[in-house]
C-alpha cells in the first residue's frame, strides 16, 4: 500500500489550498504552482509504486541456541530480473523488533548477503521474518512497504550450567507385576516371557515357550537399577525468579539425559516430558523449556507424579504452602534422593525427613550446590 509520508501530506495540502486560491481569486500563477505540486505527487506515486522484484531467502545459524549466546541471520536477496533493482529499505521482524537492512542497487541476476545478529535475551520461541520491504521516491513524498520472504524460528533455550550428573538412584523390586515402561526393556535381567512383536531381537527367542504356545515367544529383560531421573519445576513463579527455576532444571534435566539416564520434566503446570535419556533427549526437554509460560495452579505437585515414582527427583520452586510440603514430603517413599532447590529464604520445606533442601540465590549457585553434594 501507498502512503504519503508527512512532506508528501504538506505538498498535497499546499497544492489543493493553491488550487482552491487560485481559482477562486483568478490567478493563474497558483494555480500553475499547484499544478507542479500535483505532478510532483503523481510521479512518486509511480515511482514507489513498482513493486520491489525480488527473491528473499534467509538461513539462522543456530536456529536453537542458549540463552545469551551469540545467534546470526543471513538475509539473501537475489534480483531475478534482466534489469538494475534500485536501491531500497527492508526490515526484518525478530520476535517483537524490527530490524533495519538497507539494501544496495543489485545488477541483473545479482545477488547480496546480508549478515546481522539476532536478539538471544529473552527465552521463547521467537519468529524471524518476514521481511518488510519499505521504498520511497527520491523526494521522500510516498513510501510503499509490503512483505516478502519466508519466516523462520530461533529457539532461545533456558541457560544451562555444568552439573555433574545424578547418581543410580533406588534398586526397584521388579519381580512382581508387567513392566510399565517400555524403555526398561533390554537388559540382562530377565523379566517376563511375552509374545514376539515387530523390532524385537532375534536372539531372545524363548524356544520352550513358542513350542508350547505356538506363537513367537521372546525373553524380556529390564534393568533392576532403573537410574532414573526427574525433574519437578514450579511453573507458578513469575518474573526472574521463574527464568532462575528454569535455568536449574534445565540444567539438571539436561544433565541426567546426557548421562544417558531416563530423564523425566515435570512442572506444576502440567508440563509433562518422559524421554529415554541419551544426546537427543536434550533436545525436547529444553524445547519445552523454551516455551514454558507461567502456570496459575494451586499445587506444587501434581498427581501423575504421586502415583509413580522411581530414581531420584529434583524439585526446583522457590518457596510454597504448608500443602506443597506435605505433598513433597509423601514423594520420598517413591524418589531417593529426594533434593529440594528453593530459590529464596523461604523455609516452607526445610526439615523434610530424608531430603536435601538447598537454599539458593540463583541458577549459578544452584549449580554450585548440586556439584558439591557429590550424588
Amino acid at each position: 500500500m501507498i502512503r504519503l509520508t508527512k512532506r508528501g501530506a504538506g505538498v498535497l495540502a499546499a497544492t489543493v489550498g493553491l488550487f482552491v486560491l487560485g481559482h477562486w481569486a483568478g490567478y493563474p500563477f497558483f494555480l500553475a504552482i499547484a499544478g507542479a505540486g500535483a505532478g510532483v505527487l503523481i510521479a512518486a506515486i509511480v515511482a514507489t509504486g513498482r513493486r520491489p522484484r525480488v527473491v528473499v531467502s534467509r538461513r539462522i545459524s543456530p536456529d536453537r541456541v542458549e540463552r545469551g549466546r551469540p545467534a546470526a541471520a543471513t538475509l539473501l536477496v537475489r534480483n531475478p530480473a534482466r534489469r538494475r533493482h534500485g536501491a531500497f529499505t527492508a526490515g526484518d521482524r525478530v520476535g517483537e523488533a524490527t530490524r533495519t537492512v538497507d539494501i544496495r542497487a543489485l545488477g541483473p541476476n545479482a545477488e547480496t548477503a546480508h549478515n546481522y545478529e539476532l536478539p538471544t535475551e529473552r527465552r521463547g520461541r521467537h519468529q524471524v521474518g518476514p521481511l518488510v520491504l519499505e521504498r520511497a521516491d527520491p523526494l521522500g513524498l510516498a513510501s510503499r512497504r509490503l512483505t516478502t520472504g519466508e519466516t523462520a524460528m530461533l529457539w532461545v533455550h533456558p541457560r544451562v550450567h555444568v552439573l555433574s550428573p545424578p547418581g543410580g538412584g533406588r534398586p526397584r523390586h521388579h519381580h512382581e507385576g508387567a513392566v510399565a515402561d517400555e524403555r526398561l526393556r533390554g537388559s540382562e535381567d530377565l523379566r517376563e516371557v511375552r509374545e514376539y512383536v515387530h523390532g524385537d531381537e532375534i536372539r531372545h527367542l524363548h524356544w520352550k515357550a513358542t513350542a508350547r504356545t505356538g506363537s513367537l515367544m521372546v525373553r524380556d529383560h529390564v534393568d533392576p537399577h532403573q537410574p532414573r531421573f526427574t525433574v519437578l519445576l514450579d511453573s507458578r513463579l513469575r518474573g526472574p525468579r521463574l527464568e532462575d527455576a528454569v535455568d536449574t532444571a534445565a540444567s539438571l534435566a539436561g544433565s541426567a539425559a546426557r548421562a544417558d539416564r531416563p530423564t523425566r520434566l515435570v512442572s506444576s503446570g502440567g508440563l509433562d516430558v518422559d524421554t529415554g535419556g541419551g544426546p537427543r533427549a536434550v533436545r525436547p526437554l529444553l524445547d519445552a523449556l523454551c516455551v514454558l509460560e507461567p502456570s496459575s495452579g494451586p499445587a506444587l505437585v501434581p498427581e501423575g507424579l504421586s502415583r509413580s515414582g522411581v530414581g531420584g527427583l529434583a524439585v526446583v520452586t522457590a518457596g510454597g504452602t504448608p500443602a506443597d510440603r506435605v505433598a513433597v514430603a509423601a514423594l520420598r517413599g517413591r524418589y531417593s534422593p529426594l533434593i529440594v532447590f528453593v530459590l529464596g529464604d523461604d523455609e516452607t520445606f526445610g526439615g523434610i525427613p530424608g531430603a536435601v533442601v538447598l537454599p539458593v540465590s540463583d541458577a549459578a549457585e544452584a549449580a554450585r550446590r548440586w556439584n558439591a553434594l557429590g550424588l
